[in-house]
């Protein structure tokens, strides 16, 4: 995309040439130059977004003196014909007027006459594109917050329903401790949280209005900035014209955010996959979400959260390519920016689908609770249980911790758990040990245990999925 540079007010006449700088130049474009550096292709999709932003700008001009009233009427008509074309895929795009806001300004002209031509008086192609971004951004960034909402309430109705299921929690992909299913999954709508946290502050940087800055220098028409940010509902104007039309930080900064939560998603993802297999059996997922084998017909694949761990990468490809695109430009505009885009479209409509289909998804996972039960029996996932036992007991911690470890191996040694060794056997590690000490050893006794803010007992699962509801319904 090249600076338009702001025009004033011209006389009605022919057609403008495809290029509204090719007065400066002796031949036309390369046929291959043309293809290679057009971006109709792709920005097309800003074209609602163009038009908002061409009528608040021509609305101001009017209420400036600039643009008279006549012309502003038959903007304002002229656009909403270009807007239902649009709609209803009858608009004809044409790769000789390069991008979505030539296009529009094209045919625009074609439908009103020089009211047309007016239109971009006071501003550049380059704070246009600009604001068409941030404004296609902020819709996104607002679909996105809701697909996320809708992800985490499923989260949670499932965690209430699992808060007394209890599994195994890992570390190094090793039994640890035991916790229950609904804490496990109150873990990722901690993480969603988060990220919905992230892309509303990411908004508020979005939200800020480039037009204006015209070229990259300002415009010497009396315009009103502040006037175009309310109509476009922008919360500030961006107060450095060179930085206006030149930063793309917003962009790589919800890239950044997007990458997140497709690595949030991409874990579960892992979870997902690996609690399918048989040699876990944890969880099951409805049949629609997954593939079958043109060889094995025992197969059932999950597909959906391989293709979920896969994309994770792409949209971290993403934020490397943007980074990397900004990382050499000189102030101000550069073409190198045409490039922001596809990258920026393609990380939006790649979470946005994850999020959708994972949301379904979870509402269609069956749990298999006895085969998480039974591997929770199985690591001596209560051994920090009984050395907790012991220090309550009077025992310091590291000579508990060892006292344990040592009844661990003996009970591998035989092929038991700790809770199936005999009274005197777990005696023979510690003088400490009582009658009661199997009540510690039971997955119920070290689950309800962790009675506390954050811990996994049953009763604090349930609240922390209340205080989770409070805040999807904030």
């Amino acid at each position: 995309m090249k600076d338009s540079p702001s025009s004033g007010p011209q006389p009605d006449g022919d057609a403008p040439s495809p290029h509204t700088w090719s007065g400066r130049f002796s031949e036309p474009v390369d046929e291959l130059v043309k293809r290679y550096t057009a971006s109709v292709g792709f920005d097309r999709r800003l074209a609602e977004f163009d038009i908002q932003g061409s009528l608040a700008h021509a609305r101001m001009l009017h209420e400036v003196g600039v643009l008279s009233a006549a012309d502003l009427a038959d903007i304002e008509r002229g656009m909403q014909k270009l807007l239902t074309d649009i709609r209803a895929g009858r608009f004809e795009w044409s790769i000789e007027l390069e991008d979505v806001h030539l296009n529009i300004e094209r045919r625009l002209t074609d439908l009103v006459g020089g009211a047309g031509k007016r239109l971009h008086t006071g501003r550049s192609r380059n704070d246009q594109v600009a604001t068409d971004v941030r404004l296609w951004l902020r819709t996104a960034i607002d679909d996105i917050a809701g697909l996320l909402r809708d992800l985490q309430i499923r989260l949670v109705d499932l965690a209430e329903e699992h808060a007394d299921t209890v599994m195994p929690g890992f570390t190094h992909l090793q039994v640890a401790q035991p916790v229950t299913f609904g804490h496990h999954l109150m873990a990722y709508f901690e993480m969603l949280e988060r990220d919905r946290e992230r892309l509303a502050d990411c908004r508020r940087r979005v939200n800020r209005l480039p037009l204006g800055a015209a070229a990259l220098a300002g415009t010497t028409y009396p315009i009103d900035r502040a006037r175009v940010a309310q109509l476009l509902g922008f919360e500030a104007v961006a107060e450095n014209s060179l930085d206006a039309v030149s930063d793309r930080d917003f962009g790589i900064e919800f890239c950044a955010c997007a990458a997140l939560t497709m690595t949030h998603l991409s874990r579960l993802s892992e979870e997902l996959i690996l609690w399918m297999s048989p040699r876990f059996g944890f969880v099951m997922l409805a049949d629609r979400y997954c593939t079958g084998s043109s060889i094995m017909p025992q197969k059932k694949n999950p597909d959906v959260p391989e293709l979920v761990r896969g994309k994770t990468g792409r949209v971290n490809g993403h934020l490397v390519s943007l980074l990397t695109l900004m990382k050499g430009q000189p102030l101000a505009y550069n073409k190198d920016n045409q490039e922001d885009k596809e990258p920026l479209f393609d990380t939006a409509d790649t979470l946005c689908d994850t999020l959708r289909v994972f949301a379904g998804m979870m509402s269609g996972i069956t749990v298999n609770a006895a085969a998480m039960r039974a591997a929770a029996a199985e690591g001596f996932a209560t051994a920090t249980d009984l050395a907790d036992y012991l220090v309550r007991k009077g025992l310091p911690f590291r000579e508990a911790h060892e006292a344990v470890a040592r009844a661990v191996r003996t009970a591998a040694g035989q092929g038991k758990d700790l809770a199936e060794l005999t009274l005197e056997e777990l005696q023979r590690f510690s003088a400490l040990v009582g009658e009661d000490v199997f009540a510690a050893l039971t997955l119920e006794g070290s689950l309800a245990a962790r009675d506390h803010v954050g811990g996994t007992a049953p009763r604090q699962v349930r609240e922390a999925v209340e205080r989770a509801r409070r805040r999807l319904s904030a």
